[in-house]
C-alpha cells in the first residue's frame, strides 16, 4: 500500500508543478512581445538597446551560417549591413509559439522588402525564422535565432 501511495504520489507531482505555472496566454504575449521588439528594431534599422532581448549565453545563426553571439552578429553581420538600407519593412507576418516549462520556441514566417541607400533595386525576400526562449528572471530572453530566406515563388496562376 506505502508503495502504491508513493507512486501515485510521484505521478501527481507534473499536475503541481503546472499549477504554479504562469497562465499559457501571458507566456505566448510575452515571447511575442520580445519578437516583435526586435524586429521593430530592424524595421528602424536601429538595434540600440537589442541586446537587452537576447540571454547572455546566446547562439544567432542566418542561412546556413552560424553568426556566433548576437553581439558577434550586430557587429559584423547584421548591424553594418542596416546602414547600407533606406528601408526594411516586413509584411504577411505570422508566428506560432510553443512552451514547455521556462523554455518556448516560435516559429516566424514572412516576406521582407530592403530598399539599398545607394541601387534603385529592391529586394525581396520570403522568410522563416526559428527563435528558442528561455525565462530568465522572470523575463524571456532569447537563447538562440536562427533565420533563412529565399526569393518568393511566383503566385500561382
Amino acid at each position: 500500500m506505502t508503495r502504491l501511495l508513493i507512486a501515485v504520489s510521484l505521478l501527481a507531482l507534473p499536475l503541481f508543478g503546472h499549477a504554479a505555472d504562469p497562465s499559457p496566454g501571458t507566456d505566448e504575449a510575452a515571447v511575442k512581445a520580445v519578437l516583435a521588439s526586435y524586429k521593430s528594431a530592424l524595421e528602424r534599422r536601429d538595434l540600440t538597446g537589442t541586446e537587452a532581448l537576447f540571454a547572455t549565453d546566446n547562439v544567432v545563426a542566418e542561412s546556413g551560417k552560424l553568426e556566433g553571439s548576437y553581439s558577434d552578429y550586430v557587429a559584423n553581420h547584421i548591424g553594418p549591413e542596416l546602414g547600407h538600407f533606406k528601408r526594411f519593412a516586413f509584411s504577411d507576418y505570422t508566428v506560432r509559439v510553443e512552451r514547455v516549462g521556462d523554455v518556448a520556441w516560435a516559429t516566424e514566417t514572412y516576406r521582407y522588402v530592403i530598399e539599398l541607400k545607394d541601387k534603385d533595386k529592391l529586394i525581396e525576400r520570403q522568410g522563416l525564422s526559428t527563435t528558442v526562449l528561455q525565462r530568465i528572471d522572470g523575463g524571456w530572453k532569447i537563447r538562440s535565432m536562427h533565420s533563412s530566406s529565399r526569393v518568393p515563388k511566383p503566385p500561382a496562376p
